[in-house]
């Protein structure tokens, strides 16, 4: 009892240590124009990132990916990778600088947006509806842009590990990006009752899932959440898919596209494995087109413990 609490003890210090040292860290970030400490950011990620241990798993991930890529190939990616994923530590700071997309602007500024179309039907159909997304870009950016045509979507979230982190994240973002619901026991209830209630609801995809559909990404067996297609098939819901595009000189462009075709089984019940195959192959897509702005970090494929 008492190694216990001297572990947990040791280790809440530790997370305290590494929180005030990023929270440190951002607020001098803070201190210079945004465009020069998000750019001083990413040049600082693409050298330190590779020394980290999640290098390794991050080199694995796109072996396993990419087998017909040379490791050099495999490198310039997960640099790639380093230098978006500071980029959106960076941008937490400057969130209000930023997002600067006015619908009814002349002139293209920083964020541009594809798909308004949609957004105004969702918010004009009084129907619930789920938009997916994934870890690339800064994802971020997408439940503002809905925010700013009046959309308000309830959006699952995983908290970092983290306590302190956590709390300070979940803070801004309920600031900037509406209704939050931590991924943790009662959030499928959560959101079940917005959709009962005619809302919609936002869901990250790319995460692993032990226990749950069997599925493939980039050909490999993986495990994915299914949550989002039980939720089709209790509330008969459009899915839509959204994703957000780094583009040159620190733009971003977000998009939402049509809503996918559920697949069905010969009862006309959603089946809940292949629709969870399909939300796979959509963010695959997009990974494939923008390869150095999805967090190949993560352990999808389950294989961290298995290297050496």
């Amino acid at each position: 009892m008492v190694l216990t609490r001297i572990v947990i003890a040791l280790r809440r210090a530790r997370d305290w240590v590494i929180a005030n040292a990023i929270f440190s860290l951002l607020r001098v970030i803070a201190l210079f124009p945004a465009d020069k400490a998000i750019s001083f950011v990413d040049t600082m990620a693409r050298r330190i990132g590779p020394l980290t241990p999640r290098h390794k798993l991050a080199l694995a991930n796109l072996e396993r990916a990419y087998p017909e890529k040379t490791r050099a190939e495999h490198e310039a990616i997960a640099r790639d990778m380093w230098g978006s994923m500071s980029r959106l530590a960076a941008e937490y700071v400057f969130l209000d600088q930023l997002f600067d997309f006015d619908p009814d602007a002349t002139k293209p500024g920083r964020i541009e947006v594809g798909g308004a179309d949609l957004f105004l039907k969702l918010r004009d159909t009084n129907k619930p509806f789920i938009v997916f997304t994934a870890h690339t870009g800064n994802f971020e950016l997408l439940p503002i842009a809905a925010a700013t045509y009046g959309l308000d979507v309830m959006a699952l979230f995983r908290p970092p590990n983290n306590p302190y982190v956590a709390k300070k994240v979940l803070a801004a973002r309920r600031t900037s990006t509406g209704h939050l619901v931590p991924s943790r026991a009662g959030a499928a209830f959560t959101l079940a009752r917005r959709l009962e209630a005619g809302g919609g609801v936002g869901v990250l995809v790319d995460q692993k899932f032990h226990k749950g559909a069997e599925t493939t990404f980039f050909g490999l067996k993986v495990h994915t959440n299914p949550l989002l297609a039980k939720l089709v098939r209790q509330y008969d819901c459009d899915v839509y898919p959204a994703r957000s595009i780094r583009l040159p000189g620190g733009r971003h462009r977000l998009e939402v596209e049509p809503a996918i075709t559920i697949p069905r089984k010969p009862d006309g019940s959603v089946d809940i494995n292949a629709t969870a195959q399909v939300l796979n192959d959509k963010v695959e897509s997009w990974v494939r087109e923008y390869p150095g702005q999805w967090q190949w970090f993560h352990d999808r494929w389950e294989i961290k413990y298995t290297l050496k």
